[in-house]
């Protein structure tokens, strides 16, 4: 297992979402990260039946907030090294890039998650002052 200081620049997986951030507290089998970007928007929908639509409740899966702090698996935590990009525009990239590659699908799956991002784009809107 790697060992990280505090104030190490990483990125890390939540979820289903993959984010820049930095460490803020280690304990034995997590590490607290404060979030500065985004990498990969959340997946939508039930993470114990992926990409399925008949379950007992589809999320709404948001991205982590800028500078919220996440209890991330230790395992999930990589070093990074590199610019970090401005919240707003990695978070505006990466659901474009998600809905993008929804819209390409037609898929019962595909019209449900993007049902959810339109409610999730309301919020980073007023959340954030996005336009998309």
């Amino acid at each position: 297992m790697m060992t990280f200081s505090i104030g190490d620049k990483v990125t890390a997986i939540y979820k289903t979402g993959k984010y820049i951030g930095e460490i803020t507290d280690i304990k034995p089998t997590v590490c607290v990260v404060r979030i500065l970007a985004v990498l990969k928007h959340p997946v939508q929908g039930d993470l114990h039946n992926p990409r399925q639509t008949d379950v007992a409740f589809f999320h709404e899966r948001k991205a982590l907030a800028f500078r919220e702090q996440a209890n991330i698996p230790a395992k999930m935590v990589k070093p990074y090294e590199g610019e970090i990009p401005d919240y707003n525009e990695s978070l505006k990239q990466t659901f474009d890039s998600l809905k993008f590659s929804l819209e390409k699908e037609e898929t019962a799956f595909a019209a449900k998650s993007l049902d959810a991002l339109n409610e999730i784009k309301r919020e980073y809107e007023l959340m954030y002052n996005l336009q998309f």
